[in-house]
């Protein structure tokens, strides 16, 4: 097989807040990948300055590619490094498969599942429109739902503002729908043991982000205490971050961030290494359909794999100006049917990406005013809190 070197590497910054990283080799075949960093999109671009280097490198060569990006400087690792090169990777493995006429999945070892269980998000924040919300979601085919957990909270706070997470899980559950509760990190551990309990008896399909990471420990305390699956992993970074975790039998769920961790190089290994410990992968993605694409490909190859978070109509999307469908020249690859999706099996990531539009969309959204950036929540004293 001669071999691509590669020609070009560029980046785009689209609504509504994505990063799409475009792979170009000397053969002329084009690979997409995404390297979405909520709220740090001007870092990626920066890394990716740095990335450029390996233009002229033969793309077929993904993993010495990987380790000379991640060990090749003394510094390594973290949400920025990590999340250009995971665009960087989920792009070579999409050059890949189309110079071979495959898809990812068979270069990981093919497929073990035809279909791929998904779930859409119904916010949360507004109680009067859950009903409502998780409805549409049900009519659109979905058999699950997360929503957010708790509002802006104290570190220890009355006990009544978990009165309202019992409550919408209550209401959604009565649709016949599977609830995963995103607590997002907001809580501290006195608050997170008391929801955790609360919630238990009405049997959610998970607890999220329960605690900041970085508490694998304490994690692991607050797994011991209640029978909810207990997932996490967002804002992990390789398998030495997920690794306390596995150790201290902290989660039954992990969710690593395809555009976050390394790419679809990482996230299979992440998710062979959870296997070891009798751990799922339901890999985060409230991202672009790049991202979304590249999990589906590993979610079709790994055994561990449950669950699949979808972007389509999450709260931050505008259909106006962009969602999950916007950039695909084919948006039916993603339809949701009786709580599935069909697995990809177009060569590549199985995705084709409308260029003209990218480029068309990111010439408006270049300035420091268009990069995405999360609110700052402070509490009635002034103090700063978890967003």
């Amino acid at each position: 097989m001669p071999p691509s070197p590669i020609s070009k590497i560029e980046t785009f910054r689209v609504p509504p807040r994505w990063l799409f990283v475009r792979v170009e080799t000397e053969d002329g075949i084009v690979g997409w990948g995404e390297g979405t960093l909520e709220g740090h999109t001007e870092a990626i671009e920066g890394a990716f300055h740095d990335l450029q280097r390996f233009v002229g490198t033969d793309a077929d060569n993904i993993e010495d590619i990987w380790q000379t990006a991640f060990r090749g400087r003394f510094y390594r690792g973290g949400p920025v490094l990590m999340s250009a090169l995971s665009g960087l990777d989920i792009a070579l493995w999409d050059i890949k498969g189309k110079k071979l006429g495959v898809p990812v999945y068979q270069l990981l070892g093919g497929k073990v599942r035809d279909k791929i269980r998904v779930y859409g998000w119904i916010g949360g924040d507004d109680f009067g429109h859950l009903l409502e919300q998780a409805q549409r979601r049900k009519d659109q085919g979905f058999t699950a739902v997360k929503m957010n957990a708790v509002e802006s909270i104290a570190w220890i706070d009355s006990p009544t503002v978990l009165d309202t997470a019992v409550k919408r899980v209550q209401v959604v559950r009565a649709l016949g729908l599977d609830v995963g509760v995103d607590c997002h990190g907001r809580l501290h551990k006195g608050m997170a043991k008391q929801l955790a309990r609360l919630l238990e008896p009405h049997r959610p399909f998970f607890i999220e982000e329960p605690l900041l990471p970085s508490h694998p420990q304490e994690t692991a305390d607050l797994a011991k205490l209640v029978s909810t699956p207990i997932a996490l992993g967002e804002r992990l970074f390789t398998r030495n971050d997920f690794r306390p975790y596995f150790e201290s039998r902290a989660i039954d769920i992990a969710q690593p961030d395809v555009s976050h961790c390394g790419g679809i190089s990482e996230l299979h290994r992440i998710a062979s290494m959870a296997e070891t410990y009798d751990v799922g992968v339901a890999p985060h993605c409230p991202l672009g359909p790049i991202a979304l694409a590249a999990c589906i490909q590993v979610g079709t190859a790994v055994p561990n794999f449950f669950i699949q978070e979808m972007s389509w109509e999450i709260h931050y999307n505008q259909a106006d100006v962009a969602d999950l469908h916007t950039y695909l020249i084919d948006p039916r690859v993603f339809e949701v049917s009786n709580g599935h999706v069909d697995i990809l099996k177009a060569p590549g990531l199985g995705i084709k990406i409308n260029e003209q539009l990218v480029r068309e969309k990111s010439k408006t959204y270049v300035n420091n005013e268009s990069a995405w950036r999360n609110p700052v929540w402070r509490g009635e004293d002034g103090s700063l809190r978890e967003w």
